[in-house]
């Protein structure tokens, strides 16, 4: 589809009172799923955060890579488990999670945003303490949840107009490594940062009111309207503690909370910089 000089310019006007909310604000960017394996989707985020840091907008990218570790636990043939869709990581797993969160898929996103004109650092939980945890689960082995958070070096990075991209690998006193649910600490980053806005990318359109009927998706949600839409099945299975995350970045202070289709072109765009929207926005108070 061909535009005209018009309708670009029109585009890039409509644009301007979003581009002047988010300018030197954080927003965080909660990076998994469908648009993570697809190659042309990967290529078109990159130019998406790329775009975004180029305008003025300081984006701290959280990315996951779950298909990537079972890919290479395979290949050392050793079975992926879960328990409550969690991956059970003895000690030889959460070794293959740092190498491959921390190593392989951190350092090829951070490569991608430098190809695409960004400026990216590549950082773990690990590096300055930034995500100290603990055993979550005994059953789960090194799957941690979070003790504290400190944000320093993303603060830092972020001053000297660098992207961070950060894989969510965390730490104890003792030396201890652990793997930790991205959108759990995309959350936590959000509102330790005091982010504008989290955006977490999925594999699907949305919240919808009827699963099986993309139609009836939800564009917007208050916090106090969860309880009721979990009570009633509207928010079931793994979207419950998806949606709660967001609530926790919520009650944490981020003005907004997104979830939208990775699977769509630009999304974050779409989102970010037009009155439009394209999946389910969380925000604090009441419906009214």
């Amino acid at each position: 589809m061909e535009f005209t000089r018009d309708q670009r310019a029109d585009v890039l006007i409509q644009a301007l009172p979003y581009i002047q909310k988010y300018y030197n604000k954080i927003v965080v960017v909660k990076y998994g799923g469908n648009a993570m394996i697809n190659e042309e989707l990967k290529e078109a985020v990159m130019g998406d955060i790329v775009l975004l840091s180029l305008i003025g907008v300081k984006v701290v990218l959280v990315h996951g890579g779950g298909p990537e570790i079972t890919e290479t636990l395979h290949k050392i043939g050793k079975k992926s488990e879960f328990v409550d869709g969690l991956r059970v990581t003895d000690k030889e797993t959460v070794d293959v999670v740092q190498m491959v969160l921390a190593g392989k898929v951190n350092k090829n996103l951070v490569n991608l945003l430098q190809r695409k004109g960004g400026k990216a650092i590549g950082l773990c939980g690990i590096d300055g303490h930034m995500i100290q945890a603990k055993k979550a689960d005994e059953r789960l082995g090194f799957v941690g949840e979070i003790t504290k958070v400190n944000v320093e070096a993303v603060l830092d990075v972020l001053e000297k107009g660098y992207i961070p991209v950060i894989s969510t690998v965390g730490c104890d006193d003792e030396g201890n490594a652990y793997n930790i649910n991205a959108d759990t600490v995309a959350a936590r980053l959000a509102g330790e940062l005091k982010a504008e806005s989290l955006i977490s990318m999925t594999d699907i359109v949305g919240l919808l009111r009827d699963k099986d009927d993309e139609s009836t998706l939800i564009s917007k949600v208050y916090v106090s309207d969860a309880p009721k839409l979990i009570h009633d099945g509207v928010i079931s299975g793994g979207m419950i503690p998806k949606v709660n995350c967001c609530i926790e970045a919520i009650r944490r202070g981020v003005h907004k909370v997104f979830i939208i289709d990775g699977r769509i072109p630009h999304s974050i765009l779409i989102e970010i910089l037009t009155d439009e929207g394209v999946g389910t926005m969380f925000v604090s108070g009441n419906h009214i």
